[in-house]
C-alpha cells in the first residue's frame, strides 16, 4: 500500500481531542480510508502529516505505516504528493497516541530491504 494514492476522510481534525479519551489532543488531521476495511473491522486508520490546518478530507500517498505488534490494526501515513518525512519526524508527529503501543515504522524506502 505503501506510494498509493487515497482518500481520507478525518473525523478527528488537527485541534480536536479523541471523543472517549480527552487527555488526547489530536496535533495532525487523522481520519480512514472509506472502503478499507482493517483487521478491527472498521475502515482503514490513517494519520495525515504535512497539512497544518484542519481538513474534512484529504487525498495524498501513503509514505509509511505503523505495525501495531501489540493491537490488530496498522495505521497508514498519509502526506501530500511531494512531501518528505524521516522516520524520527513521522514518530514525533504521531507520538500522542502511538506511545500507547508497541510499534514500527515501515517506510516507502525500506519496502523490499527485508526491514
Amino acid at each position: 500500500m505503501i506510494g498509493k494514492t487515497v482518500k481520507v476522510i478525518v473525523d478527528r481534525p488537527l485541534g480536536s481531542f479523541h471523543p472517549e479519551r480527552k487527555d488526547i489532543y489530536y496535533p495532525v488531521n487523522y481520519g480512514y480510508v472509506k472502503g478499507i476495511i482493517a483487521p478491527d473491522g472498521e475502515e482503514q486508520d490513517a494519520y495525515i502529516l504535512g497539512v497544518n490546518v484542519p481538513v474534512k478530507e484529504f487525498t495524498g500517498k501513503v509514505i509509511a505505516i505503523i505495525h501495531r505488534e501489540d493491537d490488530v490494526e496498522d495505521k497508514w501515513i498519509v502526506a501530500p504528493e511531494n512531501c518528505c518525512f524521516t522516520q524520527e519526524e513521522i514518530e514525533q508527529q504521531v507520538n500522542f497516541q502511538e506511545k500507547y503501543f508497541q510499534h514500527t515504522v515501515t517506510m516507502f524506502n525500506q519496502v523490499g530491504k527485508g526491514e
